[in-house]
C-alpha cells in the first residue's frame, strides 16, 4: 500500500492513502517532520496491517484526540510515584501486599480519573478525596523537580495537523489544575483546539464523554470522522464507546501492544511521532 499524499492547493484538501478519506483544509507553513527528532530512535516499526486498519476511517478527518500523559507527554513513571506517595501518606494498602495490589490496579487502570481510581481502591470517600489531592501534590512535586517533556515529534505533529485544518483535543486523567501545571510545563497553554479534564466531561475513561466533548466543543459533525489516541487499555475503551472512527494505541507510555490490541485498538504505533504516516501524510510535512 502506498503511503504517498497528494495535494491539490486549489480546493485545500489532502487526500491520504485511505479509501475516500480527505483531511479538510488549507495547507498553511511548513513543518518539520514530526519523525525527524534526533532525540527519539524509532526502532519499532508498524506493519501494512496497521495501515490496513487506518482504512477504517470512514469519513472526513475532523478531529483527533490525544490522551496527555504517557502519549504526548512523556510519563517517567511519574503517575506510579506519585500514587505511591500518595498511598504513603493516606494510608491506603497498609501491608506490602496491600500495596502491591494496589499499584497494580492502578497500572491496570492508567488513563482512568485519579479520583475514580482512588474511590475503588477504599470505601472512604474522606480517605479517596484525601489521596487523590495528595496525588495531585506529589505529581506536581515530581514535575517540577525532574521536569517535563513531550514525547519528541508530539508538538510538531499536532501542529501539523491543526495547519490541514484537523482539531486537536488534549484529554487527561488528571484534575484540571494539574492539567493546566503539565501545559504550562511544556508552553502548551494555546497548542491545541481543547483541553479537558474529566470533571469537564462528566466522567473519565474509559467512558466516552472525554471524546465526545471534545467532538461536540470543536463544532465536529461525526464520530465516524474522530480519531481516538492514547497509551493505555482506557484510552481504546473510552475510543471505542464513542464511536471513533479510528482508535490507536502508542507504545511510548503504560500499555503494551498486546494490552492495546486486546481492548479493540484498530492500530498500534510505536509513538505519536508515527500518526502521520498512519495517515498518509508524512510527504507533506517539511512542505
Amino acid at each position: 500500500m502506498s503511503t504517498d499524499a497528494t495535494t491539490s492547493a486549489g480546493d485545500g484538501i489532502i487526500t491520504s492513502e485511505f479509501d475516500d478519506i480527505a483531511v479538510a483544509g488549507t495547507i498553511g507553513a511548513a513543518v518539520d517532520d514530526p519523525t525527524a527528532d534526533d532525540d527519539w530512535e524509532d526502532d519499532e516499526e508498524f506493519s501494512d496491517d496497521d495501515l490496513d486498519d487506518a482504512d477504517d476511517l470512514d469519513a472526513d478527518l475532523e478531529l483527533v484526540v490525544l490522551d496527555m500523559a504517557g502519549t504526548t507527554v512523556v510519563d517517567d513513571g511519574l503517575v506510579e510515584r506519585a500514587f505511591e506517595r500518595a498511598a504513603d501518606a493516606a494510608g491506603i494498602g497498609k501491608t506490602p501486599e496491600e500495596r502491591e495490589r494496589a499499584l497494580e490496579y492502578v497500572r491496570d487502570t492508567m488513563g482512568q480519573s485519579k479520583i475514580a481510581v482512588f474511590r475503588a481502591l477504599t470505601d472512604d470517600e474522606d480517605q479517596a478525596q484525601h489521596a487523590n489531592a495528595l496525588f495531585e501534590s506529589a505529581y506536581g512535586e515530581l514535575a517540577a523537580s525532574e521536569g517535563l517533556r513531550a514525547v519528541p515529534g508530539a508538538e510538531d505533529l499536532i501542529r501539523h495537523l491543526r495547519q490541514l485544518g484537523v482539531k486537536v483535543a488534549l484529554t487527561t486523567g488528571f484534575s484540571r489544575p494539574t492539567q493546566d501545571a503539565v501545559l504550562d510545563a511544556l508552553g502548551w497553554r494555546d497548542i491545541a483546539d481543547l483541553t479537558l479534564s474529566p470533571a469537564e466531561a462528566g466522567r473519565g475513561r474509559p467512558y466516552p464523554d472525554l471524546p465526545l466533548t471534545a467532538l461536540l466543543r470543536t463544532g465536529g459533525t461525526s464520530v465516524e470522522g474522530m480519531v481516538v489516541v492514547g497509551d493505555t487499555a482506557s484510552d481504546i475503551a473510552s475510543g471505542i464507546a464513542a464511536g471513533a472512527g479510528l482508535v490507536v494505541g502508542v507504545l511510548t507510555g503504560a500499555h503494551d501492544e498486546e494490552t492495546l490490541t486486546d481492548a479493540g485498538a484498530d492500530a498500534v504505533i510505536p509513538s505519536i511521532a508515527d500518526l502521520a504516516e498512519l495517515f498518509g501524510l508524512d510527504d507533506t510535512a517539511g512542505r
